[in-house]
């Protein structure tokens, strides 16, 4: 590894050296960060050495490259043998399989041809095309809303709705579990950030109580699927709760849209409260199969984001093909219910499957199936040992989750076929018993 440019004289760290050597069985990188350096390329070090410990080890598990689509079987160049063969794919968000759909495909092209590969602008400029107008419109019809606004990703709606709304003077209520995307707008926004328990009614309702007298505006924020643990937040308590205090409520709808709800409206579609919440924002790139982000509201407060959301402001429009294959993602999910009832028949089976062999799933209801392991050596291992037996699925370790709550975290889709559900269960259960989890 080279050597710093900074003079030997000059002290890395005034506080503690970094280990030459990291093991990674027994320590997560979050161990070894401490405070601020001299060298602000310091902390890069220290990653590089937690990073080459966990390849050496064969528990890196990230950035693994596929060379083909992104479906229920993925072609997945090895990173520990390089060589390319096929996994079942536990992994994607792509809940309904629409990213590969012919219908959704074909819209694509023939906006890309039409249009060209991008939108030339930012869409407050020189960037809105016709198809953007219609995309919004679109949504904004099946959230039940007056208006919709489209940024470039999902992490950019969410943080430039929040800060765009909220200021200093105002609090934002966030349940514990949220997005991390959640946190950053109120962060950014310079508002007091508190957060109550998961999905603890109890504890959303003291925190409104104590916060009545202290703050101008308030905002309740929550998960509609909540991307961890895969359980429903108790959207009719939520919005009991805030109107009684004067709060204003957002729910974000990434792993609701399309998932859940008689037709894939999402969260207030499923509770029967469609056109009663303030905000209701969410992703493109899970179920819809594409990329971006929207927030769907009153006529008013859209076009207020508009002109204040800096990260809409200062981003360019999504490409035509990717907007065109979008509104047709829309409509295949309203057109072709069968592939939500696919994707439900996959979701239960999955789930009393691993629940009668013992496994803790935690108390999702939903395609995201966590699988509880609760040590992160151990996940490390089974992450590898599953990896090897050829399932393509993602560990999450402390600090995305509780120490004592890391877990495997599948993400079930439609297109999954029955062959690729038992081939799944059947080498989770045969890694479990080797390490003990069941």
């Amino acid at each position: 590894m080279a050597e710093s440019p900074i003079s030997p004289e000059t002290p890395i760290t005034e506080a503690r050296s970094f280990p030459d050597e990291i093991d990674s069985t027994q320590h997560s990188l979050a161990d070894f960060f401490g405070g601020p350096e001299r060298d602000v390329f310091a902390k890069a070090g220290v990653f590089w050495r937690f990073a080459e410990d966990v390849r050496r080890r064969h528990h890196y598990t990230y950035r693994r490259t596929m060379v083909g689509p992104n479906e229920n079987r993925v072609n997945v160049s090895d990173p520990n043998t390089g060589e390319v063969r096929e996994m079942v794919m536990m992994a994607s968000n792509n809940y309904l399989g629409l990213t590969t759909h012919p219908r959704v495909v074909e819209a694509g092209r023939l906006a890309h041809e039409k249009y060209g590969v991008g939108a030339g602008g930012v869409p407050l400029l020189g960037g809105t095309l016709d198809l953007l107008l219609e995309l919004e419109e679109r949504l904004a019809r099946f959230k039940s809303a007056e208006a919709c606004i489209v940024f470039s990703s999902g992490y950019s709606s969410n943080v430039g709705c929040i800060s765009a709304l909220l200021r200093r003077g105002d609090v934002a209520l966030n349940d514990r579990l949220n997005h991390a995307s959640l946190i950053d707008g109120c962060r950014f926004s310079g508002a007091e950030l508190r957060t109550f328990r998961h999905n603890s009614m109890e504890s959303l309702e003291r925190l409104l109580g104590d916060c009545d007298r202290k703050y101008a505006g308030k905002l309740v924020i929550v998960d509609g699927v909540f991307s961890m643990d895969g359980d429903i937040t108790d959207l009719p308590k939520v919005v009991e709760i805030s109107r009684r205090h004067g709060a204003r409520v957002m729910i974000d709808e990434a792993h609701a849209s399309g998932v859940i709800g008689d037709n894939g409206r999402g969260t207030p579609e499923y509770f029967g409260m469609e056109g009663q919440i303030d905000i209701v924002a969410g992703t493109l790139s899970k179920a819809l199969g594409g990329v971006g982000g929207f927030v769907c509201s009153s006529r008013e407060v859209v076009d207020y984001i508009r002109f204040y959301a800096r990260s809409y402001m200062f981003s360019t429009a999504l490409p035509p093909a990717v907007t065109g294959s979008l509104i047709e993602a829309v409509n295949v999910i309203e057109q072709e219910p069968q592939l939500r009832k696919r994707l439900w028949d996959n979701i239960h089976y999955v789930h009393d499957s691993l629940r009668r062999l013992g496994f803790d799933i935690g108390p999702t209801q939903t395609a995201i199936v966590p699988i509880l392991v609760g040590n992160d050596a151990k996940l490390r291992e089974i992450s590898r040992r599953v990896h090897e037996e050829g399932i393509f699925v993602n560990p999450v370790y402390y600090p995305a989750v509780p120490k004592r709550l890391s877990r495997l975290r599948l993400s079930l889709m439609a297109t999954h076929t029955s062959s690729d559900l038992d081939q799944t269960i059947s080498v989770i259960e045969k890694v479990g018993r080797e390490f003990g989890v069941i």
